[in-house]
């Protein structure tokens, strides 16, 4: 049999149960078992990333799945640190319970406050997103500043977080940034290194919100 002839020729919904297949499989192969309530989040990212690595980077706080459930049933707001992360998670099922989603870093006001700060503008933004005055889950994908500018605001006593998913990607303060969230009394799901990004932010938020939707 030849390469093409190899070629499992499925239709679109049909990829993607395949795919979660596959990962089954593979898991199984490693010896992996997930924890039933954080299975379905786990396999996404491992789906999104194609990297198995998530299966034991990826921490959880105490009934984190269960809180974070909560407070969307409850009408949370998530907020990101990027529009990519902003496109890709599934605001029509987040709004069947009265959420929405914000990004700010395109925002005239936080551009020209983090220039005059000499911040970033992911610092400025979660600033500007703590006024909303409704819980938050906050989806961190890209900047570790964001972190950073949530802690600094939660040890203040200013701000606190009602979530946060940590899984900024890089080499400048990533690891230390998730570190300190992981530290608070705040929940978490955060991917421990460097690892992460807008996509997995976007794929741990649509992990629930379809979850969710399945069973509504």
């Amino acid at each position: 049999m030849n390469k093409l002839e190899r070629i499992e020729r499925l239709l679109p919904e049909e990829i993607e149960k395949r795919s979660f297949e596959i990962i089954t499989e593979e898991l199984n192969k490693q010896g992996i078992v997930l924890p039933k309530e954080n299975e379905s989040i786990i396999k996404r990212a491992i789906h999104t990333s194609a990297d198995f690595e998530y299966a034991h980077s990826l921490k959880f706080s105490p009934d984190a799945v269960k809180k974070v459930k909560e407070l969307i049933i409850n009408g949370a707001d998530i907020v990101t640190d990027t529009n990519m992360a902003l496109s890709g998670i599934n605001k029509k099922v987040l709004a069947k319970y009265g959420g929405e989603v914000h990004c700010f870093m395109a925002d005239e006001e936080v551009a020209n406050e983090a220039k005059q700060k000499g911040a970033t503008r992911a610092y400025i933004s979660m600033q500007k997103a703590s006024a909303i005055d409704k819980p938050l889950i906050f989806a961190i994908g890209n900047a570790p500043t964001a972190l950073v500018s949530l802690y600094e605001m939660y040890q203040r006593n200013e701000y606190r977080p009602a979530f946060v998913i940590g899984v900024p990607v890089g080499f400048v303060n990533v690891e230390l940034s998730k570190e300190l969230i992981m530290e608070t009394d705040i929940p978490f799901i955060v991917n421990e290194g460097r690892k992460g990004g807008s996509n997995i932010a976007a794929a741990i938020c649509n992990a629930i919100l379809y979850e969710l939707d399945r069973k509504a």
